[in-house]
């Protein structure tokens, strides 16, 4: 298997939404997001499927190395070799792989977050930088358009983080910080059982609310003259948001399951992004 078709089984395997806004790039552009999101799916399956946590940061600590071995020229996992050749053409630096692994490595080390500035930290590693890498390979001219990708990112974490409150909790994390969850007095202990509660909806409803004024401020960030190239994130905006209203609509049921939309949903929300320009 040639390290072009490691990516792409790695990327369209994942089932991601993500996957649906790369369809409508360009060739090469899709074939460097492509290799970019299996280096960030690789990171993450480290965590993922973590078992013991002292082998999966031996293997985050193997994955920094490869990534300063690569840019040293010596590449040698398939999705660095896919990757690497296509960094210069679109201004993908060692610093921003190291951290997307080191947000990672957080998931190692801390399962709580003490309020909203320590969680944005997490948020800005592993989304916020990789909105900010996906900006450029989709093709960025203006530099505020750097903002509007990180401020999406943060919001698709955010998103995420609201979808997988039930998940997380089995691995024993709350990504939701503690000042908030004493503001709405819902206990640690009530999220770790699967616990509902008319303060849990409230806690969660203001969740949602700062998810979607980061929606809001990503969009207005995002110059004209960069509308069009950043179709794909605007997909993943609309996706991402469709969701968020969906578990809205769901009273925040994420405790015991994991809302989701179909594939053909997904499909159809990017497709009137690239056809039609709308949200």
């Amino acid at each position: 298997m040639t390290p072009t078709q490691y990516v792409q089984d790695k990327a369209a395997a994942s089932g991601s939404s993500f996957y649906y806004a790369f369809l409508f790039l360009p060739a090469p552009r899709r074939e460097a997001i492509t290799a970019f999101y299996a280096f960030c799916r690789e990171i993450d399956d480290v965590v993922d499927d973590m078992v013991d946590p002292s082998v999966a940061a031996s293997k985050l600590a193997w994955w920094s190395s490869e990534v300063a071995g690569a840019y040293a020229g010596k590449p040698t996992h398939p999705v660095l070799q896919a990757l690497m050749p296509l960094t210069a053409t679109y201004g993908i630096e060692q610093q921003q792989l190291q951290a997307i692994i080191e947000g990672c490595r957080m998931d190692l080390e801390q399962t709580r977050y003490l309020d909203y500035p320590n969680l944005q930290r997490y948020c800005h590693l592993v989304a916020g930088v990789v909105g900010e890498v996906a900006a450029r390979i989709f093709g960025q001219t203006q530099e505020q358009t750097t903002r509007y990708a990180h401020t999406l990112g943060q919001a698709l974490q955010l998103t995420n983080i609201i979808r997988d409150v039930g998940e997380d909790s089995l691995r024993g994390r709350i990504y939701l910080p503690v000042n908030e969850l004493q503001q709405f007095d819902v206990k640690a202990h009530e999220i770790l059982k699967r616990t509902y509660s008319d303060r849990f909806v409230a806690l969660m409803q203001f969740q949602a609310q700062r998810a979607h004024g980061l929606y809001d401020e990503a969009l207005a960030l995002l110059p004209p003259e960069d509308r069009r190239a950043q179709k794909p994130g605007l997909m993943m905006a609309s996706i991402y948001r469709t969701l968020l209203r969906e578990i809205e609509a769901e009273n925040f049921q994420v405790l015991h399951q994991r809302i989701a939309l179909t594939p053909l949903r997904k499909m159809w929300l990017a497709w009137k992004v690239q056809a039609l320009g709308r949200l």
